[in-house]
């Protein structure tokens, strides 16, 4: 396991950013998703020893997370969400400096600088000062600093931001690449769930400080609920309110389609009962594919 924590509690005076979280992570890459407010970023402070827990204890890649700080930070990449840029510098002395930051002797620094900003795409700006950069120039430089000193896991945090789309699925490809052919261990931190999907076969959903689901993607798909797109001849308020009392969701969509979400121990068969019973004609029924769109929005209460 990268990541191992147990009852893990964290507070801002009164407003309790984390409440008893406890996550088990598998190698490879693995999301992390969450509203706003919902603890993601006090989770990353806290493994990477920035904060220390009011409650509950961790490891990250077997190390201590409040007694081997320097250890965690000597193995772990980090890419901020913010910008991390120093005013003055081209990205090879950036990306070096960073280097010897995590312990390397100047030289392999320098070298290692030079390979990764090749690895992100930077090699024909890399001696560009960094205040030239584009948002998107500054998170590839971003990646690369997370790289340089060749750790084990690297926390990602929203690692797409200010992409255009071209360059949103160049990044999504390098950091598959990382967390497979490279075999280095991948969180990634985002509010995009089309960039979890893609690249993610493990994802961790928190929601108001509180873990509200962890799991393989595809088990967790099917894990709550099941969902049927269906029409009706006529709409009948009477129907979907009791719908909704068997615990079923019900979503409108664009295209005039009326989205289902039924728990898994309940029977599609329930469907055609009540829609017998008040006189209502189901046009078009079908099982959809559930997407991590729908799965956020089911755990986290998303109306």
């Amino acid at each position: 396991m990268s990541v191992q924590v147990e009852d893990l509690s964290y507070s801002y005076g009164s407003l309790q950013a984390l409440k008893g979280v406890s996550l088990h992570l598998p190698p490879g890459a693995v999301g992390l998703l969450g509203p706003n407010g919902a603890g993601k970023s006090t989770l990353l402070r806290i493994l990477l020893g920035f904060l220390s827990p009011d409650k509950g204890e961790g490891k990250v890649l077997g190390y201590d997370i409040q007694n081997n700080q320097f250890m965690i930070r000597r193995f772990v990449g980090y890419m901020p969400e913010n910008d991390c840029i120093i005013p003055g510098m081209d990205a090879v002395t950036f990306t070096s400096f960073m280097a010897e930051l995590s312990g390397m002797p100047k030289q392999e620094a320098i070298k290692r600088a030079h390979e990764v900003l090749f690895y992100v795409g930077l090699e024909e700006s890399r001696y560009r000062n960094l205040e030239t950069y584009s948002g998107g120039m500054k998170q590839r430089l971003k990646l690369a600093q997370a790289l340089v000193h060749d750790p084990r896991l690297i926390f990602l945090d929203e690692p797409t931001s200010g992409l255009d789309p071209g360059g949103r699925k160049e990044i999504l490809k390098l950091i598959k690449e990382i967390s497979t052919e490279k075999n280095i261990q991948t969180l990634i931190s985002s509010h995009i769930l089309s960039d979890i999907e893609e690249v993610c076969s493990y994802v961790v959903i928190l929601n108001r400080g509180q873990l509200a689901a962890q799991g393989e993607m595809a088990n967790l798909k099917q894990l709550h609920y099941r969902l049927y797109e269906l029409k009706v001849k006529e709409s009948n308020p009477q129907f979907w309110q009791r719908l909704k009392e068997i615990d079923c969701r019900i979503e409108e969509t664009e295209e005039g389609l009326i989205k289902v979400y039924m728990s898994a121990g309940k029977s599609h068969q329930e469907i055609f009962k009540i829609a017998a019973e008040e006189g209502v004609q189901i046009r078009h029924f079908v099982k959809s594919q559930t997407r991590l769109e729908d799965l956020f929005a089911k755990v986290v209460g998303v109306d």
